[in-house]
């Protein structure tokens, strides 16, 4: 569960936001506990004191990349021999039977499964399940680069994914703005702001 994120754009804890009487994070991670062994939230080292984290396993990020690919070093660091199950916790369309579709449709000899982005065609690497060899790369790409940025898009799309057409894709948007949630308030969710 990818809960690490500075909510800059947001503007307030993306993770702590509260829909049907549970935050994202909460909702997030029941919704992926019926699918795997054990649910861990990666955060960065300043949110290891928060409350809300807390309440989860957490996997503090890899200090020596940012961003997603930061949570996804950690989680191959903290089992290098597992397939990881990846859901960002703003995304919260995300429905138990879209994760089971990823789950089903996994092909371990892939380098992971993902949805389609339908805007650009490329993995949606943070609703995908990631393969023990792509996260070796990631690994790799990290120690050899230092600091570079590395692009989880970019690195999955290049591992030979399996590719799933989702029926409704507007289920893989993320959350980034205030006038984004307004939207999905308002005409996703049927609720007023």
């Amino acid at each position: 569960m990818l809960a690490g994120g500075q909510s800059e754009r947001m503007g307030a804890d993306k993770a702590a936001m509260v829909l049907d009487g549970d935050t994202f994070l909460g909702r997030s991670v029941a919704r992926l506990r019926p699918l795997t062994h054990s649910v861990h939230v990666g955060i960065r080292a300043s949110q290891t004191g928060e409350r809300l984290r807390q309440q989860f396993p957490v996997l503090v990020d890899s200090p020596e990349v940012q961003g997603p690919a930061a949570s996804l070093l950690a989680a191959w660091r903290h089992d290098p021999g597992a397939a990881w199950l990846v859901l960002a916790c703003d995304m919260p369309e995300v429905s138990p039977a879209l994760l089971e579709g990823l789950v089903n449709a996994r092909s371990p000899a892939r380098g992971g499964t993902a949805w389609r982005n339908p805007g650009d065609s490329l993995p949606e690497p943070l609703c995908a399940i990631w393969e023990p060899a792509t996260l070796a790369r990631l690994a790799a790409l990290v120690a050899a680069g230092g600091h570079s940025p590395v692009s989880p898009r970019a690195l999955l799309a290049a591992s030979d994914p399996l590719l799933l057409d989702p029926v409704r894709p507007a289920t893989l948007n993320s959350l980034n703005t205030p006038a984004e949630l307004r939207h999905y308030l308002e005409y996703m969710h049927g609720n007023k702001p």
